[in-house]
């Protein structure tokens, strides 16, 4: 993945641990600042509809009533997890990483007469950031002339956020709430007809999701529309490339060639649709792939400007994304309409967590 950097009249691209579909690229100007993005204060984009103190954002939509019409879901009693396996050669981002270590082996001896021995594990990682993962307040936000605007008007230059965690950022505050919700499944690849390809063009494209087929996919599915209060997730097929069940059959040429095509941009919601799914008031939005959002080789996706379902569903609204999510049960199943229950790990001041949420339908 690259960033570009521009200097006097040459432009240079330089590799960095900033991915295609899991954080801003930025362009650095040397001598002079980028011009800003003052939407965030033009369209005054803080408070939030939950007040100025909030910090955990659209998961506050969600009502006893709503969890109650959701467990009305399960019919068959049937489980399915939606996280993928950890593991070091997954496909990682940029510098990105993941090790695991068990200590000793075992890491504790042989204690009392029943001489019990056991095992810890150190994690070399980057928690919030890699495999499937949920993007929380602290992750996305706009450069604007007041400063760096995160959601709900907060800054990094504000004094409670530091290099040592993210304060009023932190996942930890949308994981006090947790997410128990109507799961909607949006099979995109049934719908298409097989997997979208990496979006090529801004308009009329096979790999950009609009909002003539989401209404179009509900109602090939035979659910209802999506509401208030919902967590939506998208089916692509993009995620196969890193296959959720074959993985560890494939040798190390075979991933590394896998790795190269999952990360070389992606399928996904334009921001037509993700504008849609703001106005039908859900309170999560996931898929298959590493941006959820359509992404080309440019980084843009519907519009030319990179990662604007991110800005204006997660900074402006509130709505919080999981990527790289196994569906794979899910659409076996046709289990279109579900039971959705997870909550970030409370990592206080993280960008975001580690995920493998439950499906019960």
């Amino acid at each position: 993945m690259f960033s570009m950097i521009r200097l006097m009249k040459t432009v240079i691209t330089l590799p960095v641990s900033k991915p295609i579909g899991m954080a801003c690229l930025g362009l650095l100007v040397f001598g002079q600042a980028l011009a800003q993005n003052d939407q965030p204060l033009q369209e005054n984009w803080a408070p939030s509809e939950w007040g100025a103190d909030d910090k955990a954002g659209a998961v506050n939509r969600t009502t006893p009533e709503m969890v109650m019409r959701a467990a009305k879901l399960v019919r068959k009693g049937k489980v399915a997890t939606l996280g993928k396996i950890y593991q070091s050669d997954m496909p990682l981002f940029g510098a990105r990483s993941w090790q695991l270590t068990i200590p000793g082996l075992p890491t504790y001896e042989p204690m009392g007469e029943q001489q019990a021995v056991g095992n810890d594990e150190f994690l070399s990682s980057e928690i919030g950031q890699v495999g499937t993962q949920f993007d929380g307040p602290g992750h996305i936000g706009v450069r604007t002339s007041k400063g760096d605007f995160f959601y709900n008007g907060r800054y990094l230059e504000d004094p409670d956020v530091s290099a040592s965690g993210l304060g009023p950022l932190g996942v930890e505050h949308v994981a006090q709430v947790g997410f128990v919700c109507r799961g909607v499944l949006l099979d995109a690849v049934a719908y298409r007809g097989g997997r979208l390809p990496v979006p090529t063009r801004r308009s009329n494209d096979p790999g950009i999701v609009t909002p003539a087929d989401i209404e179009a996919m509900i109602a090939r599915q035979g659910i209802d529309p999506i509401g208030e209060g919902d967590c939506v997730f998208l089916y692509t097929g993009h995620g196969d490339i890193w296959h959720p069940s074959k993985w560890d059959t494939f040798d190390a040429a075979e991933k590394q060639r896998r790795i190269t095509e999952f990360n070389a941009g992606g399928p996904g919601f334009g921001l037509s649709a993700c504008e849609y799914l703001a106005s039908r008031k859900i309170i999560l939005w996931g898929g298959d792939s590493a941006s959820t959002e359509a992404v080309a080789a440019d980084f843009g996706g519907e519009t030319a400007q990179p990662f604007e379902c991110h800005i204006k569903l997660m900074t402006r609204s509130g709505i919080w994304n999981i990527e790289n999510l196994d569906l794979s049960q899910l659409v076996r199943d046709k289990a279109y309409e579900f039971l959705f229950a997870w909550s970030p790990l409370k990592l206080k001041g993280a960008t975001g967590s580690p995920a493998n949420p439950v499906a019960i339908y």
